[in-house]
């Protein structure tokens, strides 16, 4: 279907820089549960990663959006018991929180891993052979209620690094795949793991969504959150196969719950909701999580803001180009700047390694705004200062700007 609708590149990204809910941080008294609700929903999904230099990634997001919040806020709609928990974990791009809404669009999803399909092969080896083991681990947990699998495992032997799991963590993680277990809280990092029934609300639980219909809805979720999008895009945010992906979009266009459209310099048609707004301008100011749904996606953040992004934590030192933890700084509109982060909560402080400023570089306007962001951030960390420990001129800059608006170092 050729495409009516067009947009320059300087659009688009307004499109979906507002559909991301960059529209101004809020003051820290008024942040409510209900603040970081609707910003979740609007997104749909927020990663977990395990690392921990900055803060673990699923805080991120909604600081950069929100500004100083509290952590115990997300934490009592993730995990706690009871009408406080609106949100649930499960794949959704990659290791996720998402909307307890979502939870009947990812049926589909469980029933097709019980079946061994749509995860790592190991597991679903794990699947087809090791019923036994599943079985006796599902067993416990309808016994004894929420368990990790370190109070489970039968080995004896030492763990050794990375996916080096015991058979219960193998058999929780099956489950958990499968839909027959959920997550009801963590310990620390850990997962806990519970019968759905106990964590989930019925009017989620039962609901009946076909596989279609699901499928269509976490697309329309996408192109909510995306604004503008290719179908890679929009498959990408939720992980959808491509052969689904293109017959459920075709659905969608058809029906006119999308619109195709063109974007300035995309070789790939683009895809939006019927008539879209285009922000006159979006002054926002923040930074990322490496794993933000702004910039998760590489090709589309190259496209985009043309800005090429890559983590390098499992690169070796010498072969680092800007950092270990390097968060994008985004500021009017642009990814302008890239600064490699550490919390060093036991010396109080959130250290910047490396400040790198993208072309044409952070005026004194952007580079004040990039001091207040550091400070904003020290602040909801609980650190005391922002020590500059790199030597880069971009560095000295962001020094006379800290020191000009009393900043503090």
């Amino acid at each position: 279907m050729p495409a009516d609708l067009s947009f320059s590149l300087k659009q688009a990204r307004r499109i979906a820089l507002a559909a991301q809910g960059f529209s101004g941080r809020q003051a820290p008294a008024q942040i409510k549960a209900a603040h970081l609700n609707r910003v979740i929903e609007r997104l749909g999904v927020l990663q977990i990663d395990s690392v921990n230099a900055v803060v673990r990634s699923h805080y991120l997001p909604l600081f950069s959006r929100l500004g100083n919040y509290s952590a115990q806020i997300l934490e009592q709609a993730a995990w706690s018991q009871g009408r406080r928990r609106s949100l649930f974990e499960y794949w959704g791009h990659e290791a996720s929180l998402l909307p307890m809404a979502l939870y009947p669009l990812m049926r589909w999803r469980m029933e097709r891993a019980r079946q061994g399909q749509g995860i790592y092969a190991q597991m679903a080896r794990f699947g087809r052979e090791q019923q036994a083991i599943i079985q006796r681990v599902l067993k416990t947990v309808e016994q004894q209620g929420a368990v990790g699998a370190g109070s489970l495992s039968t080995r004896e032997e030492r763990a050794g690094p990375w996916w080096d799991w015991s058979e219960e963590k193998h058999a929780l993680e099956w489950l958990f795949a499968a839909g027959l277990v959920t997550v009801a809280g963590r310990r620390g990092f850990e997962r806990l793991y519970d019968l759905p029934e106990r964590v989930i609300p019925g009017e989620f639980l039962h609901a009946n969504v076909g596989e279609a219909e699901a499928l269509r809805g976490l697309l329309l979720h996408s192109a909510t959150a995306l604004g503008v999008a290719t179908e890679k895009d929009l498959r990408d945010y939720f992980r959808l196969d491509p052969a689904d992906s293109r017959n459920r979009l075709a659905e969608l266009v058809e029906d006119g719950q999308l619109l195709a459209c063109q974007v300035q310099g995309w070789k790939q048609a683009a895809y939006c909701l019927p008539t879209p707004t285009v922000p006159r301008k979006v002054p926002a100011s923040a930074l990322l999580s490496p794993f933000d749904s702004l910039v998760w996606e590489r090709s589309r953040t190259e496209r985009l803001f043309d800005f090429r992004y890559r983590l390098e934590i499992y690169t070796p030192q010498e072969k680092r180009v800007y950092g270990y933890y390097v968060l994008p700084f985004l500021h009017n509109e642009r990814i302008a700047a890239r600064v490699d982060l550490r919390a060093e909560r036991a010396n109080g402080c959130l250290a910047v390694h490396a400040v790198h400023e993208e072309e044409p570089g952070l005026d004194e306007e952007g580079m004040v705004a990039l001091a207040l962001n550091l400070r904003q951030m020290a602040d909801w960390l609980g650190l005391e200062r922002v020590q500059l420990n790199c030597q880069r001129a971009s560095a000295v800059r962001l020094k006379v700007a800290m020191l000009n608006t009393s900043v503090g170092l």
